[in-house]
């Protein structure tokens, strides 16, 4: 799996598979997302918000009152994607001058005034933690002011907002239980764009899941930019839980405990999360892993180069070694488990040693599948502000093509350990490639399709014996428990 699977440059455009019934639904809203998995879910946020407001989903941008774009400022290209995708708009709000037209997220938070200033087409810009103003920022609009708003929080959480579930299956969900991060890796915008850590209450997690459970979903991700970091001690940054009472420390809640409370209370629902931070898992969470079956044999984590010295200019608080033996403690407590990485080619200073480096630890793991990319210098990181981007364009295509060709070949070694055994299967929709076909995944997240048969419907658990494969995908047939 290559990096566009996970930072998504092509919209995904506002489709929405429910909207809440309101009785003053007047106005449409279109909402289109960019980047990780927490931009859709914050989008099923605002459009939960902006439903109390009288804005009802719609899937046809032509008939929108207010376009929303969700935007990721994670590389340039997914930056450049909106800027050229507000262009595309202007015919759009030509034909109808009343419509208005915002930019929420991480590009939003980081590029503030400018927005207003430099993109016409922009009336409204409102970052990660403002949601709940845009009601008033739409005020502000109608009004002739600037709206704006970016103020980052350490408190907000949307932990009691109910998400409108927008172009899903109603099987699958996300279910978010942190924001922000705090690691300040030298590359990466997560901490300036979404702020410090900070967890939601466990019993609002539990009610959304239980929500969720009752709606008929089959699935949730529990989701965060470092899930491992989990923390709830009665609110607040994570950084602040020195200060907390004996009795808050008494009563936290880690992610461990978090990840065994919704698997135990939900037995029937499958369970997966993302993302994790090798620096923040603990063994407690593998153990947790191990002991419910209906927590998912997969985990998402990030290494980004396989090269200690590379690791530390990355301000990664872990070396080579130390994820190895991470990697180890995971084979040996959960061995079952399947793994996928975020790989970084071409990082300020890396040498050719270094590289190969990364292409060791890769032949050690032997992912299932990875997101892969270039090294992209970001405006207002401390790489950006201290470290050179010195590694020539040309090199560093080349040595993501031989990070990619390698992930090709051990993605096709896991694919095939996969083939000749049975594995339980939620059904999540109809093959892309062919309706006659049923798509899902396994508890390892590899995708799976089979034939349809009579008495199978979307949501449905079923056993599927695999014959076959791609490197990304595994072909086979229903058979019985």
């Amino acid at each position: 799996m290559h990096q566009e699977d996970k930072y998504i440059d092509e919209a995904r455009q506002g489709e929405a598979l429910m909207t809440l019934p309101t009785t003053n639904a007047t106005k449409k809203l279109f909402l289109e997302s960019y980047g990780c998995q927490m931009n859709f879910s914050d989008s099923e946020i605002v459009a939960s918000i902006l439903n109390e407001e009288g804005y009802q989903t719609t899937t046809q941008v032509d008939e929108a009152d207010l376009i929303l774009l969700n935007t990721c400022s994670i590389r340039e290209k997914a930056e450049q994607t909106v800027r050229k995708r507000l262009g595309t708009l202007n015919a759009i709000k030509k034909r109808n001058p009343s419509l208005k037209i915002g930019v929420l997220g991480c590009m939003a938070e980081r590029l503030k005034h400018k927005f207003l200033e430099e993109e016409h087409l922009v009336d409204l810009v409102v970052g990660p933690d403002a949601y709940r103003d845009l009601p008033n920022l739409l005020n502000d609009v109608e009004d002739g002011r600037d709206a704006i708003n970016v103020q980052l929080s350490k408190e907000e959480t949307y932990a009691e907002i109910s998400p409108v579930r927008l172009g899903g299956n109603g099987v699958t969900a996300f279910v978010t239980i942190t924001r922000g991060c705090d690691n300040m890796c030298t590359f990466c915008v997560v901490p300036f764009t979404r702020g410090r850590e900070r967890s939601r209450d466990p019993h609002s997690i539990l009610d959304e899941v239980k929500e969720l459970v009752e709606s008929g979903y089959k699935e949730v991700t529990l989701l965060g930019q470092n899930v491992d970091s989990y923390l709830w001690y009665g609110g607040g940054p994570k950084k602040d839980f020195k200060n907390a009472t004996e009795i808050q420390k008494a009563t936290a809640v880690d992610f461990a405990q978090l990840l065994d409370m919704v698997a135990t209370q939900f037995p029937k629902l499958r369970i997966r999360f993302s993302t994790s931070n090798p620096q923040d898992m603990q063994e407690n969470v593998l153990m947790v892993m191990a002991k419910h079956s209906n927590i998912c044999k997969y985990i998402h984590l990030p290494v980004q180069s396989g090269s200690t010295s590379v690791l530390e200019r990355m301000n990664r608080q872990h070396t080579r070694e130390e994820y190895f033996d991470l990697i180890d403690r995971i084979r040996r407590i959960v061995p079952d488990c399947a793994l996928s990485h975020d790989m970084i080619a071409g990082f300020c200073g890396e040498t050719e040693e270094e590289h190969q480096d990364t292409l060791s630890l890769m032949e050690y793991v032997k992912y299932d599948f990875g997101y892969m990319f270039a090294y992209s210098d970001r405006p207002g990181t401390p790489a950006h502000k201290k470290m050179p981007d010195d590694v020539p364009t040309e090199t560093k295509k080349r040595r993501l093509q031989e990070i990619i060709a390698l992930q090709q070949k051990h993605s096709e070694i896991r694919m095939n350990s996969y083939v000749g055994k049975t594995h339980e299967v939620l059904i999540e929709g109809n093959s892309k490639k062919d309706e006659n076909f049923w798509y899902g995944r396994n508890t390892q997240n590899a995708v799976i399709v089979f034939p349809k048969t009579a008495g199978t419907n979307v949501g449905d658990f079923v056993n599927v014996k695999v014959h076959s494969c791609t490197t990304a995908t595994l072909i086979g047939e229903m058979v019985e428990a």
